[in-house]
């Protein structure tokens, strides 16, 4: 742009028609008069202002009002077609929902022939209550479920355990052994219930546990459907619940892939995931880029043993974040199928048609909720949920109104599966597909998301991989800028949090779901009793036999056989002998020794 400055250091106005040929537009003759005509001179009589104050983020190296998305992106005030490549061609870019390159959809019908699963994550206390409130979901219309295990599981310790304590059933529901899995999903038919395990570094234990549980029910392996999240490689970027160091811990997801494609061919043995990414302050941009590169890793990871992609490809399954900037996030998931087809087809040489489509559950942004004004979130969730569906999401969790205080009441996780039920059946945004495909806005947004993933993709390529750059704290270096940035812009009233930053009230209190400690109390005793009746000698057995397994270096089995080395029969033999989570992960740190992360300058 031309100076804008008067000689007194005033901004000039704005020009609308400099700003139509900004990042090599070309626009119309209309659209330049529109400009002139009829923009200009409603500039004049009522200038810009920012949502937010007029600081940072919000104004231009010009001190003119600027517009950004949530993640800083900036937006322009008008889209036409001189937003689009001048190529532009609809069955390249678009196409039909069901057809490459997947932007609209991967159902040729959208929800028209299913609706998307309504799968509510909960867990907390003991199996027990978790069980009851499973059953609870289910009766109200849920459609799937989603563990939500403790801390002490997630990191591979049994409740009695010293670094347990103050933690068992706090966050999740405390799991130690097939025992505790057995109540869990007492009276739940696993055949016709899918379900969903949100546990990472002890992933395999706790699939081979809801395997045998499957196995007790009468349950055929190959019918039952479902996810463990088995995501390693967020854990090291975002999360930070990680027990082994990354290539020993790839080693077991790779063993996941090998066995879950002889045995469960229904059952998605990964969700790669960007939720705990964006959660940790990512931009939305990062959270597509950094997730769809970590299936990359996998895939590549898993060639290396010799499997081949369209065997363990179609069962690879991503979790994306709903956050609040709507259309971002709409850009966001069409980007991702788009991007997923072409690296399938393209980089892996991918031939069947299942491996190029992107799967993906979605759940509300958790980070979004605020412990001000709880009831809000209500809404929020409500905007989220919107954008996922209208993304075209295969599953969905929306978070309950008071989880930024606690593990939510059963009054709050009831208004949150509502909140799905009303989109689904009273919104009418099911009845057709992708409603908002076509528009120059978002369109031109999923342009710039796919190009932005791909720019990452580069470095990430010349770093050797994502294992390397996790080591060298690449994508942890670049997620806490964008988090900095954000709450920097936050605290300055630059961007608005509704009840938290602008229009505050003072309130009391709301009730909240307490777990004291006696589930931990009552999980020690199970423990006590069940190594007391169980046979100590066969659990020894199956654990050394383990570590054997576990040292040797796994090669792809032949004759659709599994490798003699995958982990996973042996985790299998030890879960039917009741070894506990901690036992078997305390087999596993005897061979593969424990990971710490190092500062990254």
């Amino acid at each position: 742009m031309s100076d804008s400055r008067k000689p007194d250091g005033k901004v000039l106005a704005e020009s609308p028609v400099t700003d139509l040929f900004e990042n090599g537009r070309h626009p119309s003759a209309s659209e330049k008069q529109w400009a002139e005509k009829t923009l200009g001179p409603s500039m004049e009589r009522g200038p810009e202002k920012p949502i937010g104050a007029p600081t940072g983020v919000n104004l231009d190296e010009h001190g003119h009002t600027r517009y950004t998305t949530i993640s800083g992106l900036p937006i322009r005030r008008l889209y036409t077609p001189a937003d689009l490549p001048a190529d532009w061609k609809y069955e390249d870019y678009l196409n039909y929902p069901g057809q490459p390159p997947f932007t609209r959809g991967i159902h040729a019908s959208g929800y028209r022939g299913k609706m998307w699963t309504m799968r509510q994550f909960s867990g907390f206390a003991s199996p027990e209550e978790t069980n009851e409130r499973y059953k609870y979901l289910l009766a109200h219309g849920g459609g799937g479920l989603s563990v939500a295990f403790d801390l002490p599981t997630l990191m591979g310790y049994d409740s009695d355990h010293p670094f347990s304590e103050g933690e068992v059933g706090k966050c999740g529901v405390a799991i130690d052994s097939l025992e505790d899995m057995e109540i869990l999903f007492s009276g739940i038919d696993l055949e016709k219930t899918t379900v969903s395990m949100t546990i990472n570094s002890p992933a395999s234990i706790l699939w081979a546990m809801y395997l045998v549980v499957a196995e007790k029910h009468g349950a055929d392996w190959k019918k039952i459907s479902g996810t463990i999240q088995n995501d390693i490689l967020k854990e090291y970027i975002a999360q930070k619940e990680y027990i082994y160091p990354p290539a020993q811990s790839m080693r077991l997801v790779i063993d996941t892939f090998e066995f879950g494609s002889i045995f469960t061919p229904r059952f998605n043995t990964i969700s790669i995931s960007g939720y705990h990414i964006r959660e940790a302050g990512s931009t939305a941009l990062q959270e597509l880029a950094f997730t769809v590169y970590d299936g990359v890793e996998y895939v590549e990871w898993a060639r290396r043993r010799g499997l081949d992609v369209d065997e363990f490809g179609p069962r690879l399954s991503f979790f994306f974040n709903a956050h609040n900037d709507f259309f971002e996030e709409l850009a966001k998931y069409r980007a991702a199928r788009k991007i997923w087809y072409r690296l399938m087809k393209d980089r892996f040489d991918a031939r069947n048609q299942r491996t190029w489509l992107m799967r993906f559950h979605t759940q509300t942004a958790g980070v979004s909720l605020t412990a001000q004004q709880p009831l809000n979130n209500i809404a929020r969730v409500a905007l989220q949920a919107l954008a996922a569906v209208l993304g075209g999401t295969q599953s969905l969790h929306t978070d309950s109104y008071d989880e930024a205080l606690a593990l939510p009441t059963e009054e709050a996780v009831r208004i949150a599966l509502r909140t799905q039920q009303i989109i689904a059946y009273e919104s009418g945004v099911a009845q057709t597909v992708d409603p908002l495909g076509g528009s120059y806005f978002l369109e031109r947004l999923t342009l710039d998301m796919e190009k932005g993933a791909f720019d990452y993709f580069d470095k990430l390529d010349a770093m050797g991989g994502m294992v390397a750059a996790i080591e060298k704290g690449y994508p942890q270096k670049e997620i806490a800028e964008a988090s900095y940035q954000f709450q920097r812009a936050t605290e300055a009233r630059e961007k608005i949090t509704v009840g938290a930053n602008e229009f505050v009230v003072e309130e009391p209190a709301p009730n909240i779901l307490y777990i004291g400690e006696e589930v931990a109390q009552a999980q020690t005793k199970k423990l006590n009793a069940l190594r007391a009746r169980r046979s100590n000698d066969e659990v020894r057995r199956c654990l050394d036999a383990l570590r054997k397994a576990a040292a040797q270096e796994p090669k792809a089995g032949d004759n659709g056989q599994i490798s003699p080395a995958n982990t996973m029969p042996f985790i299998v033999d030890a879960v039917k002998a009741y070894a506990t989570v901690g036992e078997i992960c305390e087999a596993l740190r005897d061979v593969y020794g424990t990971y710490t992360e190092t500062a990254f300058a």
